[in-house]
């Protein structure tokens, strides 16, 4: 029996980490090398996650500074910034790319609120899944006659507190990300 309890919130711990990965791609004001994990470069014909192709620091809050470890790539790095949803202009100064964040606008602040609030509710949704599957798993090993009635109950209490739990850690997360996003 533990072992369904705990397969289930192994699943709503990877569900966690995808929120979590959701919200570092999110901008939040400051410079932040995570919204630059989902782009992807050009390289020797295939594409290639960008932090595999350059190094990405931050000199200061506002900004990133990427520095491929192929100067060839610098067209491919600054052509995918630029097709990407981050809404930012690349500076090419031939050794580097310098990308530099404004600062976010009240309306753009409310913007980036509900879609962070769509990827936490994406992972409650994900949580619940997890927790039906779960369910139909333990109603199917009762049918088989290998649970009895009381397990199926502290089971299912079990898999609904663990359910309570996270989605409880997805809102404070929620909470937290819109709390960085509405400070100036």
């Amino acid at each position: 029996m533990n072992e369904i309890v705990k397969a289930a919130e192994d699943r709503m711990k990877k569900s966690i980490a995808s929120v979590q990965a959701d919200f570092g791609s999110v901008r939040a004001g400051r410079a932040n090398p995570q919204v630059l994990d989902r782009i992807s470069v050009e390289y020797y014909g295939s594409p290639t996650p960008l932090n595999q192709v350059a190094s990405i620091s931050s000199p200061d809050p506002r900004q990133l500074m990427i520095q491929p470890w192929d100067n060839s790539l610098l067209r491919a790095i600054e052509k995918a910034i630029n097709t990407s949803d981050l809404g930012i202009n690349p500076q090419n100064d031939g050794k580097v790319i310098r990308l530099t964040f404004p600062q976010l606008t009240e309306e753009r602040r409310r913007d980036l609120s509900k879609q962070v609030k769509k990827y936490a509710e994406g992972g409650k949704v994900a949580v619940r899944n997890i927790r039906r599957d779960t369910m139909d798993k333990v109603k199917a090993m009762k049918k088989k006659g290998e649970l009895t009635e009381d397990d199926v109950k502290d089971l299912e209490k079990d898999i609904q507190k663990l359910t309570d739990d996270y989605c409880k850690k997805i809102d404070k997360l929620n909470e937290e990300k819109d709390k960085e996003l509405m400070s100036v």
